[in-house]
């Protein structure tokens, strides 16, 4: 597989390892929100949603008497001038000018507060024990943006503010003049300290602003929704911190529209009588004139008002004949019902059957009563039984009352019956005798009753006006008073919760998919397979201030495991010959750790049986020495290849470290490295030791910065390749694998240096060396 399609490569487990690896960022985070999120809930004033709804009588609805313009809606000039739009009510509930009614009506501009253990507490009405009223204000005088402080010893008051120059002291009930408004404080004889016994009420405060500012706050916060777009009922809510001018508010926002419209209604009425009054007087003329023909006709014909008659008389007529038929129902069923009570032998009557007798309804019922008495008593007696007998002689009783009281129903309703048909006979005679000079009275008594009837009307109309200016009624009717929401609006403490929760899981993994973006750095192996194809031979792990720099005989650490797996994958790739196997030891950029790597490397290849040398071949920047501050003066390589030395046995010198290792140091830092290094006597030296040691280790300097590697190369039978996880960038690797594809260093294998415990491939879980053991579950936590 090619470098390319390795870097293609999806695996989820390195995406989320940067992730998973730094659990205890996210469980930290996740505490420190959570802990953010209680305070702020708790230090967070709540704030409660209380609402109303009303409902808006709709006035084609409405009755005639409601003063509307809908009296007249039969005149075709005034038709639908009465009617209602929904969205107008809207639109006045959120007006300025009623909130201003508002503001006024309940002195909204001042707010008084007392501060508690956690929060600030509004006080109001009888919460409150004293009370700020706005006696004038001050224009165009710059409004406060502190609070006024206020304290109470007695009767002496001080207020005092950051914007005041010096406390003001005063009594109560005695106005007192701030640069912005003139104030009286007085005592609240309302005030309810039972009511608020929870709070201390010790440090108070308040709150001024101008009306105008009230009113654009409060109109803001006032929401006005129909509850059903079908329907004429509008809510009303508003948040607030204080449930009880919340409250008032909306109680007294629902008193005011209905004094508007109370108002306009009678407006309107008053106008309506007024125009009906000049037509009253133009119809009382025309009426009079007609009234005048009709009396004319009838005293040259000599009739009277045979209409009125006829109509009288076919009333009673129909009334007689109406009560004649309803009485011979009465006395059809009261006869039934006698027969019933005379053939029945302690039977349940019949009931509700439309008898028109009050008396005969309650013996019936009475008479039942003592029948099913009777009837549970001989579920459980005979009839010698005494408490049946006793029942046997009141239903026997009863019996005969309600006869007797059936038979004089029967004698009052046939009495009543032939009064009736006397007067239905004289009501017939009477109708026989109206003249036949109808057809002739007709058209002067149309012209009569349409001036009549238009005449009444305006009369009625005008009364009505009348008495809806008198008795108005309320537009809006109250569906439900102002109640408050259980739950608070805010702070929610759900949602904080879990905001918090979010915010604590988004803000480590923002961070660390920031790190992970921006990271251009080598960090694990699997960085490092990605990006090349070239074998890697070791990960060497980081080192702690207690662990040791270098190797010991017998180490079992995992610096020493990690060396000793870097020296058995080497071994695989260097050739079997009896001289000494050079390795090249080198790096893209200074601080990979090359003599680290070098040394210790050296001391694992060296045993009883195996030499090894390190030469400083970094002769622009040695490192070498700072293994052995003492030997930091020491003629070395430099002197050497400036012929300054002509035996190797002179440079070379102990490692200290071990007894079959040995060190070659840069010497000092010559002026022309480059030259020096192609002279020949680089490999000269070489030659000269191959059959002193079995290894010769070249710590080299840097491919990057400068060519001198590149210069001696060649020599090498094996190159390592020395990366530091979070120091060498990717992009060095791009630089390295073009080196290894032009053969310009010659069989490569990477080193990963100071790889984090976290970041191993293996290591991490079971640890290097055979003594290593499995981490206990806390173990692997802490």
């Amino acid at each position: 597989m090619d470098v390319t399609k390795k870097e293609e490569e999806f695996n989820l487990r390195e995406i989320i390892k940067p992730y998973t690896k730094r659990w205890y960022w996210f469980f930290g985070s996740v505490i420190l929100t959570t802990i953010l999120a209680i305070l702020y809930i708790k230090f967070t004033t709540p704030v409660y949603k209380i609402q109303s709804s009303v409902l808006i009588k709709d006035a084609k609805k409405m009755s005639s008497a409601s003063g509307d313009f809908g009296v007249l809606a039969g005149l075709g000039g005034f038709a639908g001038m009465g009617t209602n739009s929904i969205e107008n009510e809207l639109e006045i509930f959120k007006s300025k000018r009623i909130i201003e009614d508002v503001t006024k009506n309940l002195k909204l501009q001042v707010s008084i507060y007392s501060r508690e253990k956690y929060h600030d507490v509004e006080l109001y009405n009888d919460t409150n024990p004293f009370i700020v009223h706005v006696v004038n204000e001050k224009q165009f005088e710059e409004l406060p943006k502190k609070p006024i402080d206020v304290k109470i010893q007695g009767d002496k008051i001080t207020l005092s503010s950051e914007e005041l120059k010096k406390d003001v002291i005063t009594t109560f009930n005695k106005t007192i003049s701030l640069p912005y408004a003139n104030f009286i404080i007085q005592k609240n004889p309302k005030f309810n300290r039972k009511k608020v016994k929870k709070l201390d009420l010790n440090d108070f405060y308040f709150t001024y602003s101008d009306f105008a500012s009230v009113v654009d706050d409060y109109q803001k916060a006032l929401e006005v929704d129909l509850m059903d777009k079908d329907a004429t009922v509008i809510g009303l809510g508003i948040a607030h911190s204080n449930k009880d001018k919340s409250k008032d508010i909306l109680n007294n926002l629902v008193d005011i529209y209905n004094e508007y419209a109370i108002k306009d209604k009678n407006t309107e009425s008053k106008k309506t009588k007024d125009f009906i009054d000049e037509r009253i007087v133009l119809i009382s003329k025309e009426l009079g004139e007609v009234e005048s023909d009709k009396e004319r006709f009838k005293v040259d014909n000599d009739i009277v008002d045979i209409q009125t008659e006829a109509k009288i008389n076919l009333q009673t007529s129909n009334e007689t004949r109406r009560k004649s038929l309803e009485i011979e129902t009465q006395i059809e069923v009261s006869r039934m019902l006698l027969g019933f009570i005379d053939s029945s032998s302690n039977q349940v009557l019949p009931t509700n059957i439309g008898l028109d007798n009050p008396t005969a309804t309650s013996n019936i019922t009475a008479y039942n009563k003592l029948i099913m008495d009777r009837n549970r008593l001989l579920e459980n007696a005979t009839t010698e039984n005494p408490l049946v007998k006793e029942v046997t002689k009141d239903i026997s009783g009863l019996k005969n009352a309600m006869r007797e009281s059936i038979q004089r129903y029967l004698i009052n309703l046939n009495a009543t019956k032939n009064q009736i048909n006397r007067e239905n006979n004289y009501s017939n005679t009477e109708i026989q005798k109206v003249p036949r000079q109808e057809k002739l009275f007709r058209n002067i008594e149309r012209q009569q009753q349409i001036k009549e009837n238009l005449y009444l009307l305006l009369l009625q109309k005008r009364e009505e006006a009348a008495i809806s200016m008198a008795m108005t009624d309320n537009k809006a009717r109250v569906v439900d008073h102002a109640y408050v929401l259980k739950k608070p609006v805010a702070p929610k403490k759900m949602i904080s919760v879990l905001g918090a929760w979010i915010l604590g899981l988004l803000i480590p993994f923002g961070f660390i998919y920031i790190k992970e973006l921006l990271n251009n750095k080598l960090i694990s192996k699997h960085d490092l397979e990605k990006r090349t194809s070239t074998p890697i031979l070791s990960e060497i792990p980081r080192l702690y201030r207690k662990d040791g720099e270098i190797i010991t005989k017998n180490d079992v650490s995992p610096l020493a495991e990690s060396f000793r797996i870097l020296v058995t994958n080497l071994n695989f790739m260097l050739s079997k010959k009896s001289e000494a196997k050079i390795i090249f030891v080198t790096s893209t950029i200074k601080g990979e750790g090359k003599t680290f790597v070098s040394v210790n490397l050296s001391l694992a290849l060296a045993s009883s049986t195996k030499r090894v040398l390190v030469i400083g071949s970094d002769i622009r920047n040695p490192q070498l020495q700072r293994y052995n501050p003492a030997m930091k003066n020491t003629k070395g390589l430099s002197e050497y290849l400036y012929e300054e030395i002509d035996s190797p046995k002179e440079i070379i010198h102990p490692s200290n470290f071990h007894p079959n290792c040995d060190f070659i140091y840069s010497g000092v830092i010559p002026p022309n490295p480059t030259d020096l290094l192609q002279n020949g006597r680089y490999s000269l030296l070489l030659d000269s030791l191959k059959n002193d040691y079995d290894y010769i280790i070249l710590d080299t300097a840097p491919l990057m910065l400068v060519t001198d590697s590149f210069l001696i190369s060649e020599v090498a039978d094996a190159t390592v390749y020395v990366t530091r996880s979070e120091i060498t960038e990717k992009g060095f690797i791009d630089f390295a694998n073009k080196n290894i594809e032009t053969k310009k260093i010659k069989n490569v294998a990477f080193v990963l240096n100071d790889v984090h415990k976290s970041n191993f491939g293996y290591g991490n879980k079971y640890g290097y060396g055979y003594q290593a053991e499995e981490k206990k579950w806390w173990q692997k936590i802490f």
